[in-house]
């Protein structure tokens, strides 16, 4: 795209906190008729839209308007190897830098960045003056907003992977990859099959309530998976 204009680009996140699957960042670059293009349509926090199938349609439906009408759209999968080697030398906030930095390189051209995430992305306005790093920013900024509807449309797709790939044996996995009864149901039952935790889950997680089922002396961060190799990022 030619020229900045006054388009703003928006950075947010989906998927930090869960014990499965990975973590997606997205940056969004809108120019102002374009965003309040997209306010109408109905794009907001990505979380306001709830969990399940309807929510998911709901997302997708609005992603296809952003990637229509944005500037840029740039999206980051981090996987659970990069993550866990990260998070062993607390620098998981540092590995959510860096990627915000891809994000900014690779984006059209933007007078101003809104991150979300007041300590997380603070630091960075040393380096670009026109940064904003805010919490809750994507209640404020429909680029941030349309830049989390981006960010969680993708991990739910990934998700949705690794679903295919384990539901067939071990039967439906509930719960997103987060610290909830579905979660630890489909591992439970993957540690009792195979001894020792799936690929995608990230060995970093604190697993003291599976603890009793894992073999005797095994350490989860052993058998930590190269980054890339489940082919599905």
């Amino acid at each position: 795209m030619s020229g900045s204009g006054t388009a703003t680009l928006g950075i947010d996140e989906a998927g930090r906190g869960p014990a499965l699957g990975p973590l997606v960042m997205a940056g969004v670059c809108l120019k102002p008729r374009r965003a309040a293009a997209l306010t109408r349509a109905g794009v907001m926090d990505s979380k306001a839209f709830g969990a399940g199938d309807d929510a998911h349609a709901q997302r997708s439906y609005l992603a296809h308007k952003i990637h229509a009408l944005a500037e840029s759209i740039i999206v980051r999968v981090v996987d659970v190897g990069e993550i866990d080697r990260r998070v062993r030398v607390h620098e998981l906030n540092a590995l959510e830098r860096e990627h915000a930095v891809e994000i900014i390189q690779r984006s059209a051209p933007a007078v101003r960045i809104i991150a979300d995430g007041a300590r997380l992305f603070g630091r960075l306005a040393e380096r670009f003056p026109h940064l904003q790093a805010k919490d809750r920013a994507e209640e404020e900024h429909v680029a941030v907003a349309a830049a989390s509807i981006v960010a969680k449309v993708r991990r739910d797709e990934l998700f949705a992977c690794i679903r295919q790939r384990y539901e067939p044996e071990l039967g439906p996995i509930a719960g997103g990859g987060y610290d909830n009864a579905g979660t630890r149901k489909f591992l439970r039952a993957y540690i009792e099959r195979y001894g020792c935790l799936p690929p995608e889950a990230r060995r970093s997680w604190n697993w003291d309530a599976l603890a009793s089922i894992f073999p005797a002396g095994y350490q989860p961060l052993a058998d930590l998976p190269p980054t890339g190799q489940l082919g599905l990022f």
